[in-house]
């Protein structure tokens, strides 16, 4: 008798706890007497040349604690549908109709397709022309609608407290104003709970637009009261009030969903003209997607996978497993979709930096 069939697949940027998803897939599909197939590269698997690996308990062991995914993936390619904020792209009838003649032919009744906000888009636009699919949601941005945390998140965090601890020695020995740029596209998060956790004094999101002026005077003040090194963190999609445009990477104004980058070398010329202090800025970049992820992460990660072969078994196609309130459940994949998760200017992280004297640049 044939074994029912999933599929599985990760799409977009690459982050810690992939791994672990799949892994649980695998577990969780296994135990039910199901065979997965796990497609190379994201959705591009799907479509000729079709490359897909039948993957079993033994092939995922210790697979865990390493960081990226072993089917790879990517976030450019035939199934972008996210082009800028807002701006969504129908994917065209010709892959549609390829997808589910992969599926039909391979005999997989549904897929699992793990990413972040443009896979998940993706998934929805299958979804709706009777492709079997659910979602997991993943990305260090941690930007979804309808989940408190996306695994990814607090492993890219950890790696930016710890840069921050290692950048504050030097920022001392030297008395400079140090800026560390993170990442996270339209929102905060990953430079609110990094800069809160590594100590920085002043912490620049997309939230809350920042002015110059203030940043200065932060730094003057710092050196008046004798402390003579300032640690600035700094989202990417971070703006001053007067400028309503994104810094984009220099060289990549490409039409198209751009890639933000730069703000921190710009901060670097302003702070030091505005106040003479040595001011040196610091990209992380795909340091923070890199790398082993965090017990969360990986905990996270394998809940969500697990939870994605239920929906399957259930037959609830066209949702997305969820995390809220410390409960998994599962929304649909619209809902988390329809916007992105910004940071609430008046959440519990922010009031407690204010508290401490943390300045976010408007003050």
């Amino acid at each position: 008798m044939k074994r029912y069939r999933i599929g599985v697949l990760t799409s977009g940027g690459d982050c810690p706890g992939l791994n672990a998803a799949i892994r649980a897939v695998v577990c969780s599909a296994s135990l039910l007497g199901w065979e997965v197939f796990g497609f190379i590269d994201g959705f591009e698997g799907l479509i000729s040349p079709v490359r897909y690996q039948i993957l079993n308990e033994e092939d995922t062991q210790g697979i865990i604690s390493l960081g990226g995914t072993i089917l790879g993936t990517t976030n450019r390619g035939r199934f972008t549908t996210k082009t800028g904020i807002g701006e969504v792209m129908r994917l065209p009838a010709h892959l549609i109709d390829e997808v589910k003649e992969t599926l039909e032919g391979l005999g997989i009744g549904a897929i699992i397709c793990i990413g972040g906000d443009g896979s998940l888009t993706a998934a929805q636009q299958l979804y709706e022309e009777g492709v079997p699919i659910v979602g997991v949601p993943k990305t260090i941005d941690n930007d979804l609608s309808a989940t408190d945390y996306t695994f990814g998140f607090y492993s890219a965090v950890e790696f930016v407290c710890r840069s921050l601890d290692r950048l504050r020695t030097t920022a001392a020995s030297h008395r400079r104003v140090m800026i560390v740029e993170v990442m996270g596209r339209y929102t905060g998060w990953i430079a609110l709970y990094g800069g809160l956790a590594g100590g920085a004094n002043l912490i620049l999101i997309p939230e809350i637009p920042f002015e110059y002026s203030k940043i200065a005077y932060q730094v003057r003040k710092r050196i008046a009261e004798g402390n003579f090194q300032t640690m600035i963190v700094v989202a990417e999609g971070a703006r001053p009030k007067e400028d309503p445009y994104y810094v984009v990477e220099e060289g990549k104004e490409r039409p198209g969903e751009p890639r933000l980058g730069g703000v921190s070398r710009q901060l670097e010329r302003v702070i030091h003209q505005m106040t003479g202090q040595d001011t040196r800025a610091v990209v992380l970049g795909h340091l923070q997607r890199g790398g082993e992820p965090t017990a969360f992460d990986r905990n996270l990660g394998m809940m969500f996978g697990a939870a994605a072969v239920g929906l399957i078994r259930e037959k609830r196609f066209g949702y997305m497993v969820s995390y809220r309130e410390g409960k998994i459940g599962s929304v649909p994949i619209l809902e988390a979709i329809k916007e992105l998760k910004k940071v609430d200017v008046h959440c519990p992280e922010i009031q407690t930096a204010r508290a401490m004297g943390i300045s976010f640049g408007e003050e």
